[in-house]
């Protein structure tokens, strides 16, 4: 049978694929998630089974105040299937009292990914009926496309749509909660309470009939194993119901949009061509780029377009961002300016890139970045060091990439008073130190780096003094700016001067003793024999941080210190997916990821494998020995993980100890832009 119209297909074969081998498997089923996204901060997800397993899973998460404000609209869709005198109930549940009903996966005969679209296909005696759901772009409405491939009498279909209203971090115990199930023309609205926001739930192909029937005590594992509430209720608001022959289809729309288009088919075919758009603009932005790359490469590119979301500012109607990580990041200062380069860049879109950097020219504050953007609204919040040092970065690479003078015109002020605001110092105890040119940054109670983990007044990695990153950051922002006032003709001495002073001194960094770069240095308090791994006021704990020392354009270090730092972090941090937080053997390792909150942010940065600290390696490994193909090679093994957890994309975070199970986020935005910008630079090479 040929593709229906929409579906993509990657070298003949789908890259994301499973049988009833995982499908029918509770445990395996649930254990891959899928995720479509409405490029606003709308997404809906679930797993395999058809089932929730948290609070995040539904079909309509949508973004009341894009890209943030997230609230669970609709949960799911329960299907109930009459067919040759048989009746199959296709949803899963699982309940408080321990039960799984109904058992929906059982009649699973494959899932795939059609591009970023989920489809699965059930077995029902000799039908075959397929299930697909995408979004909109641009509004928050979720497409659920149900289409009869084979069957050799018609199928009727009953569609009960479970819906909610609530903050996407939270969960709904409704007690007595009565919302208004209004009949409009091809469906209904939902009207949770007075001054909501109303959604629709509509079909042009189904009757539908208002019904209100709380489904109670709902299940949610995987908020138990995190230490949350785990139990949750959904509503039954309306009971679609359709009848299909052979070839024919029906669309279940919900949205926040009264008007909002029903024609399915369009909305798929529209959604098709974009993600041809996408891979022809990346191969043509990467000229070896061929074929015999492998097929998970051109799956994150479609994965990347996931994290970028409009934000909206009265100077920057076409403002963008980037959500960190789904499902529960907004969009994070640090993160957007790491990922931004990969996910626009290299994916030959440098117009979403100088979007980016513009609007974010808007939020700079006293010579800092916002570290992120709060979900329920409120002022951004600054308490980040390296948000502002990789802004410097990604405009270097956007200017690379563009030569595009005009906005480096326009951002060129605003980072050279970032640089003046580092100077004199500001939030944080965030200043130069004028002795040795090198960025102090911290204080008691603050976590500044990307090692950010606290629990209420436990800060985990708290870094404060002189972090070798922050300092490697630091010089190849002077560096950058340099760079930038000669090709402004403008003076580029101060820049020049401090660069010199603060490479010089950053062999400061250098420890002897274990041939490689202290991870900080200046640490306030600690003199010889004080705190774990520290001396005269040095951190000695083996982390992956100095790797940057050699992975970005300006190296501090000799040849033969970069090599060094290379050897040692494969040695003992790398792993098939990222390199460990911290050294197994260092004192505070740990090597798994799991339990309630204090236990996770406990080990966030204490051995957590990071999978978006390979692609620096990868740059480092190929910048001390030359070898692009081997390089090439260290990336390769994290492509098998688009199969693994989040599909179609890269997680978080891995466990330290093997087998390295993933963790975190299921799709985060640095893992997925990092891999891509590596593989890009590094083929570049060969």
């Amino acid at each position: 049978m040929a593709p229906q119209s929409g579906e993509f297909q990657s070298k003949g074969a789908h890259v994301v694929h499973f049988g009833r081998e995982i499908c029918g498997n509770l445990a395996d089923a649930e254990a891959r998630e899928w995720l479509v996204t409405n490029g606003i901060g709308g997404f809906a997800s679930g797993t395999i089974s058809g089932g929730m397993t948290r609070r995040y899973h539904g079909l309509l998460i949508a973004a009341l105040q894009p890209p943030l404000g997230r609230n669970q609209l609709v949960a799911g869709i329960d299907e109930v299937v009459r067919y040759g005198g048989a009746t199959y109930s296709l949803a899963t549940h699982r309940w408080a009292s321990g039960a799984v009903d109904p058992q929906g996966y059982l009649f699973i005969e494959s899932f795939r990914l059609d591009g970023s679209v989920p489809v699965w296909t059930y077995a029902l005696a000799d039908a075959l009926l397929e299930k697909r759901v995408w979004m909109a772009q641009g509004e928050n409405t979720t497409f659920v496309q149900y289409r009869l491939v084979r069957a050799s009498s018609p199928l009727e279909m009953d569609l009960k749509t479970l819906v909610n209203y609530r903050d996407f971090h939270a969960t709904t115990h409704a007690g007595d909660w009565h919302m208004k199930i209004v009949p409009v023309e091809q469906g209904v609205m939902v009207l949770p309470f007075d001054n909501a926001t109303p959604f629709y739930l509509k079909s042009a192909q189904a009757s539908c009939e208002p019904r209100h029937e709380w489904y109670r005590d709902c299940f949610l594992p995987m908020e138990r194993e995190r230490g949350l509430d785990d139990q949750e209720d959904c509503l039954f608001a309306a009971l679609f119901h359709a009848r299909l022959d052979a070839g024919q289809s029906c669309h279940v729309v919900v949205s926040t949009e009264a008007t909002a288009s029903l024609d399915g088919q369009a909305s798929l075919d529209w959604r098709a061509s974009q993600e041809e758009a996408l891979l022809h603009g990346w191969q043509s932005q990467n000229a070896k780029s061929t074929a015999t790359d492998p097929a998970w490469l051109r799956q994150l590119v479609l994965a990347a377009d996931q994290f970028i979301v409009k934000r909206s500012l009265p100077e920057e109607p076409e403002g963008r961002s980037v959500i960190a990580g789904y499902h529960w990041f907004g969009d994070w200062g640090r993160d957007t300016m790491i990922a931004l380069p990969g996910l626009t860049l290299t994916t030959g879109r440098p117009e979403f890139a100088r979007q980016i950097l513009s609007a974010f020219a808007r939020f700079v504050n006293m010579g800092m970045l916002p570290n992120n953007f709060p979900d329920a609204g409120g002022q951004p919040e600054y308490n980040t060091v390296d948000a502002a040092l990789w802004y410097f970065e990604a405009i270097r690479q956007y200017f690379a990439a563009t030569h595009d003078t005009a906005t480096l015109k326009k951002l060129f002020p605003v980072l050279a008073g970032m640089v003046d605001a580092h100077v004199a110092g500001t939030r944080y105890n965030i200043h130069v130190d004028s002795a040795d040119g090198l960025l102090f940054a911290g204080g008691p109670g603050v976590q500044l780096t990307w090692m950010d983990a606290k629990v209420g007044d436990w800060v985990v990695t708290p870094r404060t003094g002189k972090p070798v990153e922050i300092n490697a950051l630091w010089i190849n922002a002077l560096e950058t700016m340099a760079q930038f006032a000669n090709e402004l003709n403008i003076p580029a001495d101060n820049y020049e001067r401090r660069s010199v002073q603060a490479k010089g001194s950053f062999q400061k960094f250098w420890n002897e003793e274990r041939n490689c770069c202290f991870d900080v240095i200046d640490v306030p308090g600690t003199g010889a024999g004080v705190g774990s791994g520290r001396s005269a006021g040095k951190d000695a704990a083996l982390r992956p941080n100095q790797i940057f020392a050699v992975s970005l354009p300006v190296s501090p270090l000799r040849k033969e210190q970069q090599k060094s730092v290379v050897d040692i972090c494969a040695q003992q941090l790398l792993t098939s997916y990222g390199l460990r937080s911290l050294a197994p053997g260092e004192p505070g390792y740990q090597g798994h990821y799991g339990g309630d909150q204090r236990a996770r942010d406990g080990a966030y940065h204490q051995g957590t494998v990071w999978g978006w600290l390979l692609g620096p390696f990868a740059l480092a490994h190929y910048r001390a020995y030359g070898n692009a193909a081997a390089a090439l090679r260290l990336l390769e093994p994290i492509g098998a993980n688009i199969s693994a957890f989040g599909l179609g994309t890269l997680s978080e975070i891995f466990d330290g100890n093997p087998p390295h199970t993933p963790r975190g986020c299921i799709a985060q935005a640095w893992t997925v832009a990092e891999v891509l910008r590596a593989w890009a630079e590094l083929e570049k090479g060969l």
